[in-house]
């Protein structure tokens, strides 16, 4: 439904899917080994090469100049097959558009696809960061001193967005580090529940140089603008997860026989793929009015973003839930697929920071708190 919207939206669907199909299936499982194995840099290059990582960045930044409802159905068709790339995406998205909305847009040239990927903590709020880094101000630009936890693609990005503080002002401000300087310490990759291909490392930073997005003290207004946009983004990624989970429950229970017939004309198998199935098309509604309310500017259309990622990514974990039953002992055996969607849908709920405390921040915004 969401490439409804317009004709690039359809073509970008169609070429995600294309991709997905080509790229990602046959590597899942492989992938999803990491941190325990190498990360696949062939994937990523590719992905690079159908703009998949400058959608939202303007053509004359090097990206594609698209807006929020193709970046949804790209993410959406990838993540049907495998999450992890989908979550790359996601948070190298969410880094360029904080930088875009600060105004440093030259933060965002680097030449390589590899070299290209910003960091960032995209499972978090910055504003509930209770020791955030603390950054100087020299002669020679800003220097950034303390630990930033949970960092995004840390293990394989040239660069992080991090939010700092600065001794004597309220707030935060974002910040650009060049992770290969000798001021800069990443952890081992750090092993998630879910989406293991999208790489985690905390960082230890010492003196490490840094370059100011934005204003001082704006970096909360950054985030908040573009966390608004990106919920539908995180929305359209637990859709995918569940629409693969159905597809994949639909079709086995197609071919596998059991007592004389397919599993399909079992009555209790039918009720758990119907309600998969309503589950998927309120979801593809729900991202569909977010993409559809960010666009037009429709007042409330951040609440309409938010609410529509948040009940997705519950309805995402009750399908996947649902999707390993339909396949019995097989659901639970990773060459399935099925139980790392249900891993996948249980990571997606921590994007952008904690649901349970987005859920009463969204209904103090309701109540005019």
């Amino acid at each position: 439904m969401i490439s409804l919207m317009n004709d690039d939206a359809k073509s970008f669907e169609e070429l995600a899917l294309s991709f997905a199909a080509r790229q990602l299936a046959n590597r899942r499982e492989s992938s999803d080994r990491y941190p325990f194995g190498p990360f696949d840099d062939t994937v990523l290059a590719k992905a690079d090469e159908l703009g998949f990582l400058g959608i939202t960045v303007p053509e004359d930044l090097g990206g594609i100049g698209q807006g929020i409802s193709t970046l949804c159905v790209v993410l959406e068709g990838i993540c049907r097959t495998d999450a992890s790339l989908g979550a790359v995406i996601f948070t190298h998205t969410l880094s360029q558009d904080i930088i875009l909305r600060s105004g440093s847009v030259d933060l965002l040239c680097s030449p390589s696809s590899r070299g290209r990927l910003i960091a960032c903590s995209a499972y978090s709020n910055p504003d509930e960061h209770k020791d955030p880094p603390r950054a100087e101000k020299g002669k020679k630009g800003y220097t950034l001193t303390g630990s930033a936890g949970y960092v995004v693609l840390a293990p394989i990005a040239a660069y992080a967005l991090l939010p700092a503080k600065i001794p004597g002002q309220e707030g935060y401000s974002f910040f650009m580090v060049d992770l290969s300087q000798s001021g800069v310490k990443a952890s081992e990759p750090v092993f998630s529940l879910g989406v293991h291909a999208c790489p985690v490392a905390d960082l230890a930073l010492d003196g490490a140089e840094a370059e100011l997005a934005g204003r001082e003290g704006a970096g909360a207004a950054y985030f908040g603008e573009a966390a608004g946009v990106m919920s539908a983004a995180a929305a359209a990624m637990s859709l995918g997860i569940m629409r693969g989970s159905f597809d994949y429950a639909l079709a086995y229970s197609n071919e596998r026989e059991q007592g004389g017939c397919t599993i399909v004309n079992w009555s209790m198998i039918k009720t758990i793929l119907a309600d998969m199935a309503v589950q998927t098309r309120i979801g593809d509604m729900a991202v569909y009015g977010a993409c559809s309310a960010i666009e037009n500017r429709l007042p409330g259309w951040d609440i309409v973003a938010k609410s529509a990622a948040l009940h997705v990514q519950d309805a995402a974990c009750r399908v996947t839930t649902e999707g390993v039953q339909v396949l019995g002992g097989y659901g639970y055996m990773k060459d399935y697929g099925q139980e790392k969607r249900f891993r996948d849908a249980h990571q997606m709920k921590t994007l952008l920071g904690m649901a349970p405390l987005r859920k009463v921040e969204l209904l103090d915004r309701i109540n005019g708190k």
